[in-house]
C-alpha cells in the first residue's frame, strides 16, 4: 500500500463541517434514537473510517463496506439515505486534506463510495429478509392469538402494515386481495379500489402466474410452509418490477399473507456505481481495472493461432494543449481520441480503454481477418491526424507514441503483458520513434535497468554506493592535474556499476539531487584534508546543472568543508548550457570555482559556447573517444574534425581534456592531437582522494 498523507485531526474544521452536513441530511429523513451529539459522533467516526479506506492503496473496500452496514445498523433506511450519502460524500471526500492531490483521487472516492453502497445494499437486503422473517413470525403469532377476535386482528394488521416499508397484502385461498397496505399499492401503482378486485396472479405475467398459482395451492394445502422468490416479476402500471416476494398461510390456510420488498432503486444505484468503478468518468471508456480483467480473461480463452494484441498509446505533447488552451480543451481532445480509436478498430473485437491522463490502450482479440500490426498503426495515425475543431474554429491534432505487444506467449500473465506494453512504450519514447513492437530481449534489459534504479536508494543507504577517485594527468608532463570524484556501486552478485550508470539510474528515480549533494560533500571533505593537493573535480548531470539553487548548494558544501573554492572544479554537460546552466557557470566562475564543459564537440552550439561563455576548459565527448579507440581508428572525417576542434579550443585559450583513456598508445594519440589533460583506467582509479592525489 502507498504511504498515507499526514492525517488531519478528526475535529478539523473541514471534517466537522462535512460530518454535520451528512448527519443532518440523513437524520432528518430517518428516526435515530440518539441525541444530536451522539448522532454527530457516530457519523464523524464513520466519515473518518471512510477517509482512511479511500486513502490507502489499494482502496480498502472492506472498510468502506462496513460504513454502509453501520448506516443500516443506525436505522438509516429511508429511501433517500444512500442517495444523500453519495451526493454529500462524493463532493466532500474530494476536499479532504488526506485525499487532496493524491493520484486518481476521483476514482478512489468512487471506489470507496461504491463499496459503501454495496455494503449498504447487502446489509439492507439482509435487514429486509430479517424484517420479513420477524414480521412473518409476528403476523403468524398475531393470527393465532386473535382467532377469537377478527376485528382486533385486522386492526393490528393495519397498524403493522401501515408502518412497514414492505408491501403487505392479505389474499383469500384463490389469491384475491382482501386487504393491502399503502406500500404494496405504491409498488404496483394501483389504488385500493383497483387492487381489491384483482388477484395476486393478475399482477404477474401469464407464465409466471401459472407457476405461482400451483405454488399457492401447495401452500394452502399444507404441502409447503411458505413461498420465497427473490426475483418474481410483477407488473406496475404495465411495466415489470422484480421485487423480493414472500407468501405464507394464515388463519389455518384460509388466507395468505403476501410480503413484497422492492429494492430496484438500490440495485440500480449499485449497478451505476459498479459501472463508474469500471469506466473512465470523462470519456466513458473502460478504465485500467476493467481492461485488466478483460485481458486476464482473454489470455485464458484466446485462440493461440491468432492470439491477442495490446496497443498502449501515450499522446504526444498533450501538456502543450492543456497548458496553452486550457483543461477544458484537453478534455475535449481526450474524448475525441477515445471516439477515433473506436473508429480505427471498428469491425474488430476490441476494447478501447483510457488508462489515465493522456494514456489509452486497445486490446484486440485477433481473428484470421484481423489486419497486421503495421496496418492497425496506420489506421490509428490516420484517425488521430485529423484535427479536432474547437468552438472558435481552431483545429487541434494529437499524435501518439505506441507500444505494441503482439500475440503474447501463453506463459505471460496479465500483469506481465501490461508491464511489457508500458516498457515498450517507454522504449519508443526514448528512441523518438512513433511506435515500437515488443522485443523480449530488450524487455529483459529494460526491466533489469528499472529494477536497478528502484533499489539504488536502498543500496546507497546501506553503503553499497561509495566514492572512488580518478587521476587527471597532464599529458605533456605526466603530473597529476586534478582528482575526479565519482560514484561506484559494488552490487552484490551483479558486479560493479560505474559512475555513468549510477547517474543515469539516479536521474530516473529523482534521487540525483540528494546523491549529488552527497558526492559533492564527500569530495570536498576528503580534498580539504590535504592542503597542498591538486583540485578535486565533480561532474554534474544536466538536471543539476540547470538547478537554480546549484551555486548556493555548492558554496554551502565548500564552506562547511573548509575547501578553498580555487581547489574545486565542476563538470557541466555541454548540452545543458543555455539559460539557467549558463548563468550557473558564470556565477561559479565569479566565485573562484573552475568549470569544465563536458561532452564537448558533438553539439550544434558547442563552438558558439566556446566563444560566448569564455570557457576555460572543455572535455571531448566520450563518444568521440570511444570512436578513436576502435581498431579501424576514427576515420578521416572525424580525425579532421577533432584536429580542428582542438585547434579552435586552444585558439580561444581553452584547455582540452579527454577521459576514458585505456592504454598508453591511446594517451599518446590524444597528446599528439594536442589535448592537454587525460583521465581513465590507464591512469588508475583509487579508493580515496589521498591515494589518487599522490
Amino acid at each position: 500500500m502507498s504511504v498515507p498523507q499526514p492525517r488531519q485531526p478528526i475535529g478539523s474544521r473541514e471534517r466537522i463541517r462535512l460530518t454535520k452536513k451528512w448527519a443532518y441530511l440523513v437524520a432528518k429523513s430517518n428516526y435515530l434514537p440518539l441525541t444530536h451529539g451522539e448522532i454527530e459522533s457516530q457519523f464523524g467516526a464513520m466519515l473518518d473510517q471512510l477517509v482512511r479506506a479511500a486513502e490507502v492503496e489499494p482502496v480498502d473496500i472492506a472498510a468502506a463496506g462496513r460504513v454502509g452496514r453501520q448506516l443500516i445498523a443506525l436505522n438509516c433506511v429511508s429511501d433517500d439515505t444512500l442517495t444523500c450519502t453519495v451526493e454529500v460524500l462524493g463532493a466532500g471526500l474530494l476536499a479532504q486534506p488526506e485525499l487532496r492531490g493524491r493520484h486518481q483521487v476521483a476514482q478512489r472516492v468512487v471506489t470507496a463510495l461504491g463499496a459503501l453502497a454495496a455494503g449498504y445494499a447487502d446489509s439492507g437486503k439482509q435487514s429486509i429478509f430479517e424484517q420479513q422473517q420477524n414480521l412473518t413470525k409476528s403476523l403468524f403469532s398475531a393470527a393465532k392469538e386473535t382467532q377469537q377476535s377478527l376485528t382486533a386482528a385486522l386492526a393490528r394488521f393495519d397498524e403493522v402494515a401501515a408502518a412497514s416499508a414492505s408491501g403487505i397484502g392479505i389474499t383469500d385461498r384463490a389469491g384475491r386481495f382482501v386487504r393491502s397496505n399503502e406500500a404494496l399499492r405504491a409498488i404496483l401503482d394501483l389504488s385500493e379500489n383497483e387492487l381489491s378486485g384483482m388477484s395476486l396472479f393478475d399482477v404477474m405475467p401469464q407464465d409466471e402466474a401459472m407457476r405461482m398459482r400451483t405454488a399457492c395451492t401447495e401452500l394452502t394445502d399444507g404441502r409447503t410452509d411458505r413461498i420465497r422468490h427473490r426475483r418474481t416479476t410483477l407488473l406496475s402500471d404495465g411495466e415489470p418490477v422484480r421485487p423480493l416476494l414472500s407468501i405464507a398461510p394464515i388463519r389455518g390456510g384460509r388466507e395468505l399473507i403476501v410480503i413484497v420488498d422492492d429494492d430496484s432503486e438500490l440495485a440500480l444505484l449499485r449497478n451505476q456505481l459498479k459501472h463508474q468503478s469500471l469506466h473512465d468518468v470523462l470519456t466513458g471508456l473502460p478504465n485500467r481495472q476493467y481492461l485488466s480483467t478483460r485481458l486476464e480473461t482473454l489470455l485464458n480463452q484466446v485462440d493461440r493461432t491468432t492470439g491477442a494484441t495490446l496497443y498502449q498509446l501515450d499522446l504526444d505533447a498533450f501538456s502543450v494543449i492543456t497548458d496553452g488552451l486550457g483543461r477544458q480543451v484537453g478534455d475535449q481532445v481526450l474524448c475525441s481520441v477515445g471516439d477515433r480509436l473506436r473508429s480505427a478498430f471498428l469491425g474488430e473485437r476490441a476494447m478501447v480503454a483510457r488508462l489515465g491522463n493522456d494514456e489509452f490502450a486497445v486490446l484486440v482479440e485477433n481473428s484470421p481477418a484481423t489486419p497486421d500490426v503495421l496496418t492497425m498503426i496506420g489506421r490509428i495515425n490516420d484517425q488521430l491526424a485529423e484535427p479536432v475543431y474547437l468552438t472558435d474554429g481552431q483545429g487541434v491534432a494529437a499524435s501518439a507514441t505506441i507500444g505494441v505487444v503482439h500475440r503474447p506467449p501463453a506463459e505471460m500473465s496479465m500483469e506481465d503483458v501490461l508491464r511489457t506494453a508500458d516498457l515498450t512504450l517507454r522504449r519508443a519514447r526514448s528512441k523518438g520513434t512513433p511506435w515500437e513492437l515488443h522485443d523480449a530481449r530488450l524487455d529483459v534489459d529494460d526491466r533489469t535497468r528499472y529494477g536497478m534504479a528502484a533499489v539504488l536508494a536502498g543500496a546507497w543507504e546501506t553503503g553499497e554506493v561509495r566514492l572512488v577517485f580518478d587521476r587527471q594527468v597532464e599529458l605533456a608532463s605526466g603530473r597529476t592535474h586534478a582528482v575526479q570524484a565519482m560514484l561506484r556501486w559494488d552490487r552484490p552478485g551483479h558486479g560493479v556499476v560505474d559512475h555513468r550508470q549510477c547517474v543515469d539510474l539516479a536521474e530516473r528515480t529523482g534521487l540525483m539531487p540528494s546523491l549529488g549533494d552527497w558526492l559533492l560533500r564527500g569530495a570536498c571533505e576528503q580534498a580539504a584534508e590535504l592542503a597542498d593537493a591538486p583540485p578535486v573535480e565533480v561532474s554534474l548531470p544536466a538536471g543539476l546543472a540547470n538547478d537554480e539553487d546549484l551555486v548556493a548548494r555548492v558554496l554551502r558544501e565548500v564552506g562547511q568543508s573548509g575547501l578553498p573554492t580555487s581547489r574545486l572544479r565542476l563538470g557541466l554537460p555541454a548540452g545543458s548550457l543555455g539559460g539557467v546552466a549558463s548563468d550557473n557557470l558564470a556565477y561559479l566562475v565569479e566565485n573562484g570555482i573552475d568549470v569544465v564543459v563536458e561532452e564537448f564537440g558533438i553539439g550544434p552550439m558547442d563552438l558558439a559556447h566556446l566563444e560566448d561563455l569564455k570557457l576555460r576548459s572543455v572535455r571531448i565527448a566520450r563518444w568521440l573517444v570511444e570512436r578513436q579507440a576502435r581498431p579501424e581508428g576514427p576515420g578521416s572525417v572525424v580525425l579532421r574534425s577533432l584536429t580542428q576542434l582542438v585547434a579552435m579550443a586552444h585558439e580561444a585559450g581553452t584547455t582540452v581534456a579527454v577521459t576514458g583513456i585505456e592504454s598508453a598508445a591511446q594517451a599518446d594519440w590524444w597528446r599528439d592531437l594536442g589535448c592537454d589533460i587525460a583521465a581513465g583506467p590507464h591512469f588508475g582509479p583509487a579508493d580515496s582522494f589521498h591515494a589518487a592525489a599522490q
